[in-house]
């Protein structure tokens, strides 16, 4: 009776403990991150006895949880991969909002190029002109409202990145936390719950950066960031910290618990997708915004300067923007200082770059690591891409400055001009025939080639010694240019230059001087209003309406991508989910059938004891009775 009590005594408990296991799947079945646990039974082992062997009941050997490692780790990895998206998307979302929500950008340059043509129509007014001078002050406040907005947004990123690495740094410590409680109760079965923490937790964490973990002997788990950097080792974690960029303190970068800098490195989930976007697209249009706003003045101030305004002076600049800003790297040595300026903007990129010395010798890199030539000038001066460093004072090995020639330049840029008369309609110079002339050489419209020229405005004379031969001179005499005349080459000389057509006779002269009795004429003010579709950047080919054309452009696909893939994440991490689920997840049905199982096999459990206690109690009569 002994075998038969303790096979139902054994029985009885099995029951007892998958009825509980299978309690706590029902009751847990809606809990985050919950494996449905299984209760694994094998049948006792009895040694043989003579010639048969009777069975000793069912052992309970472990109550595990339904899990999958493979679909764990691929569940984590589209977390990773959907909260990047996700983040992505909110990023892109609010730069589209952004850029909608600062001004029409568009319409006011087409503005300020239509009151160009208004004042034309009547270069003498005051109205077209005061109303010019309205345009680009409107057009300036757009570019520093959608400017300031993309501060704004810098910003935020900025601080989305800190406190990402917070979150973080909780996450890693609560991991090392749950794995020395698991280190602790290995010896006392498999603590599901803690796994399940566990596993939640590192869930968690790939939602912030990309991550692997590994499983360890003693149940434990090492966590490493996808570019292989050790976040959690057992019961030890290892914290990220945010630190100022070399240059900037105030762009905050990631760096591990030892000092090393691993911004470039991270990837997946949000800190990921922050760290891109920052990288990849809110610096680049903050650079780009900067650089149409410095093409739209430097190519209005430049058109400005070849004309004459109301006061018969050459055209004051109308807009001003700030110099490109030059940051210290943090570690620099030397005392040297670097200031920098724009040259050529038809050469300037949208790129930051690095300026190293090594030494011996100074270096350029765009901020993405492309090395540029450097040309030396003399005298500490260095020119590439359209702009100019001055360098003073003694570097050392080692120092760096980064320039940002256009970062700032959105924010920055105002109208400079106050006057309506300082508009320069006109144009700067007049070029006339002597009334003797006998030739049929005729002049073409003066062009300016150098507003700075100090000589610009003075007084001088086209001579011509022979049909194919003439010579320049001022008004003292003094020879400026001479040369052999073809026509329709031009005549240059003071920073003008003149190409004539015909055939000149020997002593024929033309008479260049200030173009004071012309004021109202409109020729400078159509030459602005023709910067509309005048090339300025990328070498003379790209205008300053093509420029931002090309940076809403560059938003909208951004913001197009961001959602795409965030539709395609989600689709994916959906089916991560169900893979894991389907093996991990509760199935309440299934476990309502188990539960009814589990119900019959303990009371079939309880009348093997019931009958056992029978015939141990009739065997007992039976032995009284004698």
């Amino acid at each position: 009776m002994t075998s038969m009590l303790s096979t139902g005594i054994s029985g009885l408990n099995a029951a007892q403990v998958a009825l509980s296991t299978v309690s706590n799947n029902i009751s847990n079945a809606n809990t985050p991150g919950y494996s449905m646990q299984v209760v694994r039974q094998s049948e006792s082992v009895t040694p043989t006895t003579g010639s048969y062997t009777i069975g000793g009941g069912v052992d309970v050997v472990a109550v595990q949880r339904a899990y999958n490692s493979f679909l764990t780790s691929a569940l984590w990895s589209s977390n990773s991969s959907l909260q990047r998206a996700s983040t992505y998307n909110d990023l892109a979302t609010t730069l589209n909002s952004s850029l909608s929500a600062s001004g029409d950008l568009q319409g006011s340059l087409d503005s300020l190029y239509g009151a160009f043509s208004t004042v034309a129509n009547s270069p003498g007014g005051t109205s077209g002109r005061q109303a010019l001078l309205g345009s680009a002050t409107s057009l300036a406040q757009v570019f520093n409202t959608l400017g300031q907005q993309l501060n704004q947004q810098q910003g935020q990123v900025n601080g989305q990145i800190s406190s990402t690495v917070n979150s973080i740094n909780s996450v890693l410590s609560n991991i090392a936390n749950v794995n020395r409680q698991i280190n602790q109760s290995s010896g006392s079965g498999q603590p599901n719950a803690l796994l399940d923490q566990r596993d939640a937790l590192v869930s968690t964490l790939s939602g912030y950066l990309g991550v692997t973990a590994v499983s360890e002997k003693n149940g434990t788990v090492s966590v490493y960031s996808s570019s292989g950097q050790a976040l959690v080792s057992g019961g030890i974690a290892y914290p990220l910290a945010t630190a100022g960029s070399s240059y900037d303190p105030t762009t905050p970068d990631v760096h591990t618990s030892a000092g090393s800098d691993i911004t470039g490195s991270i990837s997946g989930g949000t800190l990921g997708a922050l760290l891109d976007y920052r990288s990849n697209v809110l610096n680049p249009i903050q650079n780009q915004l900067g650089q149409a706003a410095l093409a739209l003045s430097s190519s209005v101030n430049a058109q400005q300067a070849k004309g004459l305004d109301l006061n018969g002076k050459l055209g004051a600049p109308i807009f001003s923007v700030p110099a490109p800003t030059v940051l210290s790297a943090a570690g620099n040595q030397g005392t040297a200082t670097v200031a920098a300026s724009v040259s050529d903007v038809s050469k300037l990129t949208a790129s930051d770059y690095n300026l190293s010395y090594n030494g011996s010798q100074w270096s350029l890199q765009t901020s993405a690591g492309q090395s540029v030539p450097l040309a030396s000038n003399g005298g500490g001066s260095y020119s590439a891409d359209g702009l100019t460093f001055t360098i003073a004072g003694a570097a050392q090995a080692g120092d760096s400055y980064q320039i940002q020639p256009t970062r700032n330049v959105a924010t920055g840029l105002a109208v400079s001009m106050t006057d309506p008369r300082g508009i320069a309609a006109a144009a700067a110079l007049a070029i006339s025939p002597a009334s003797g002339n006998t030739g049929s050489a005729t002049a073409g419209a003066i062009s300016v080639t150098d507003a700075g020229n100090a000589a610009l405005l003075g007084n001088a004379t086209i001579s011509f010694t022979s049909a194919n031969a003439y010579q320049v001179t001022d008004a003292s005499g003094t020879v400026l240019a001479s040369g052999s005349y073809t026509a329709g080459q031009p005549i240059a000389a003071n920073g003008w230059s003149v190409a004539l057509s015909g055939t000149p006779a020997a002593g024929d002269s033309f008479s260049v001087a200030a173009n004071t009795g012309g004021l109202n004429d409109n020729s400078n003010a159509l030459a602005l209003a023709a910067l509309a579709n005048q090339g300025v950047l990328a070498g003379g080919s790209t205008s300053v309406l093509s420029a931002y054309a090309s940076i809403t452009t560059q938003i909208g696909t951004v913001g197009s991508q961001a959602a795409t893939n965030l539709t395609t994440q989600t689709s994916l991490n959906n089916q991560a989910v169900a893979a894991q689920q389907s093996v991990s997840g509760v199935n309440l049905d299934e476990e309502a059938g188990k539960l009814v199982n589990f119900q019959q096999a303990y009371q079939a459990s309880a009348q093997i004891i019931s009958a056992s206690q029978t015939i141990f109690s009739s065997l007992l009569s039976a032995v009284q009775a004698r």
